[in-house]
């Protein structure tokens, strides 16, 4: 029975993802084969350093690239318990740090990092083994990690979204990526986001803001938005101390495309008479 370490998790993950565990026992050309067929220097540099620790045994690189072990006695290891076939194998049971490493060397291989600035940021994942991104997005939620799980039927394969900065920046934390170019893509993401937190240093600041804010006032209401309800309700304090104007939050409402935002109103006219006057 193989004791599962950060190493062998690794290893399992990435023979998931983009391995094969093959054997061919009869005929002239027997063989046993163990591979890595991933072409990321990276992360095969990072397969063969840690298989080699794990069994004692140095993969080879191929002219093509992959990184091969032909060994009879580890294919029998790795098979007795644990199939690696893209729609077969089945998630070990780890410790959470050793998961850790399993989440990261698979999203490795099969995720990806989608960012394009304030219309789509989101790391995904697509796999045929339906019940074991089931079992993906149960061990991100473990850290705190929302995700979205889709089905297209007609493909026959499972998807999984991570959306929103939170959930990105969790993801880096907790999991994050080996693969070069997806570390980068995913900083990129996060540092992508605007803050949508109001900060001020002078009172001045806030009244300049309320006036660029509100634009032109119409006669039923003056209504201000925004997506985080403590920047509303620092508005309404500072409106209440220092000009005694009342103003009622509202939320949380959804916009167009499910957005949650909150709202806020002043809606009495004395009240959007002194309005006038504090941003004049």
């Amino acid at each position: 029975m193989l004791k599962f370490n950060k190493d062998l998790s690794a290893i399992h993950a990435y023979l998931c993802a983009d391995g094969y565990v093959i054997r061919n026992p009869e005929g002239r050309s027997k063989y046993y084969y163990i591979g890595f067929r991933n072409y990321n220097e990276t992360l095969l540099n990072d397969f063969e350093k840690r298989f080699c620790r794990y069994f004692k045994v140095k993969p080879r690189r191929m002219k093509d690239g992959r990184s091969v072990v032909q060994n009879k006695k580890l294919y029998f290891k790795l098979t007795s318990e644990h199939s690696y076939y893209s729609k077969d194998w089945t998630f070990p049971k780890l410790s959470k740090e050793n998961l850790k490493v399993w989440l990261r060397a698979y999203f490795d291989c099969e995720g990806w990092v989608m960012n394009r600035k304030a219309v789509d940021r989101h790391i995904g994942l697509d796999s045929i083994n339906h019940q074991g991104i089931i079992k993906i997005k149960e061990s991100l939620e473990l850290f705190g990690i929302k995700c979205i799980l889709k089905k297209n039927s007609k493909r026959n394969i499972s998807r999984i979204l991570i959306y929103e900065k939170e959930n990105l920046i969790k993801f880096k934390k907790e999991i994050g990526f080996l693969h070069p170019n997806k570390t980068i893509k995913l900083n990129y993401a996060i540092q992508s986001y605007l803050d949508y937190k109001w900060k001020f240093n002078t009172k001045k600041d806030v009244i300049v803001f309320l006036k660029n804010r509100i634009g032109r006032i119409n006669s039923k209401r003056i209504r201000i938005c925004s997506k985080f309800v403590e920047n509303l309700e620092f508005i309404s304090r500072f409106l209440d101390e220092e000009f005694m104007i009342y103003s009622t939050l509202y939320g949380p409402k959804y916009n167009g495309l499910g957005n949650k935002f909150y709202e806020l109103c002043i809606q009495r006219k004395e009240d959007k008479e002194k309005m006038i006057t504090a941003i004049s």
